[in-house]
């Protein structure tokens, strides 16, 4: 991999970075194997360290959850040399204690979506990540952390459920969100985690909740302008949260919680069958662990031809 430009990520709105005491250093129109990313990278001075800001929608948020390129988004981060990725996010709340303007560190993930490719992965190489913990328990420690020490009301745990969209939930379908236990609904933080999962990032989710969605009858149903409305208040929180964990992150040493190594143990396809076109589309994210392999193929296969002759 080449220099690292940015080992801090974030994945958010395009005014996310606006913050005051931040530089921006230059914008990177990164190419993929996936096609384009959703817009510019702004590489950003955040207190002296250089971090990545990626605008999920596209600047002027015209781009739907559903068109979003999240591999594109995700393999872009991953060539400027991200390890650590920040996700921020709109939600609904789905249990009373969850009001809006609060911050919600998730922990855990529900797929309802239907129509996004959820892997780097197929072509002729097969790999399975582990998943059980979809958020990087590290790096939601940190948030959860600073978000409390800045006195900020948060939720240092959550169930965020993913549904398709782009409308809001219909009222049985939030009724059901509830009953089943789920803490707050949105629409992006899938695949977005299962794809830095298998880039080996250590990803974690801080959710703005900007409305109780449409179960509570005391509350207005969730609509478009209230949700821009109450993140446009809200999202200072968010910043200040951001502006006080990237510096502690980047003096952070290496964690131990197997993000980063996500794909040793995952990779299923015997080298000698994989398609070499997708080896070579994927060796930003394999190269490490396929050398290996190519190396012992080899030696095996070299192995084998000795045994024949010598027989």
């Amino acid at each position: 991999m080449k220099t690292a430009l940015a080992r801090i990520g974030v994945i958010g709105g395009s005014g996310l970075y606006n913050m005051e005491g931040c530089r921006l250093i230059r914008e990177i129109r990164a190419k993929t194997p996936f096609g384009e990313p959703s817009d510019s990278i702004a590489l950003v001075d955040v207190a002296g360290v250089p971090v990545a800001f990626l605008p999920r929608h596209g600047k002027g948020h015209r781009i739907l959850p559903t068109e979003i390129n999240f591999r594109a988004n995700i393999y872009a981060l991953k060539s400027l040399g991200v390890r650590r990725l920040i996700s921020v996010g709109a939600t609904g709340s789905l249990r009373e204690e969850l009001a809006p303007m609060d911050l919600v560190v998730a922990d855990q993930l529900v797929d309802k979506t239907r129509h996004r490719t959820q892997t780097f992965f197929g072509s002729g190489i097969v790999a399975h990540v582990q998943f059980d913990k979809p958020f990087c328990s590290t790096l939601r420690s940190l948030l959860s952390s600073e978000a409390g020490a800045l006195n900020i009301r948060h939720h240092d745990s959550g169930v965020y459920v993913c549904m398709e969209g782009p409308a809001f939930s219909t009222k049985a379908e939030s009724l059901e969100h509830k009953k089943l236990g789920y803490s707050i609904v949105g629409m992006t933080a899938l695949p977005e985690a299962k794809l830095a999962r298998e880039a080996e990032m250590c990803f974690a989710l801080l959710a703005f909740v900007t409305d109780y969605d449409c179960w509570k009858d005391t509350e207005e149903a969730v609509n478009a302008m209230k949700v821009v409305e109450n993140l446009k208040q809200g999202v200072g929180y968010v910043q200040r949260v951001l502006k006080s964990a990237i510096p502690k992150l980047a003096a952070a040493g290496e964690t131990s919680c197997g993000c980063q190594n996500a794909l040793a143990s995952a990779i299923v396809t015997d080298f000698a069958y994989m398609n070499k076109a997708t080896v070579k589309k994927l060796d930003l994210l394999v190269g490490k662990y396929l050398k290996k392999k190519a190396g012992s193929w080899k030696q095996e296969v070299g192995s084998r031809k000795k045994a024949v002759v010598s027989s």
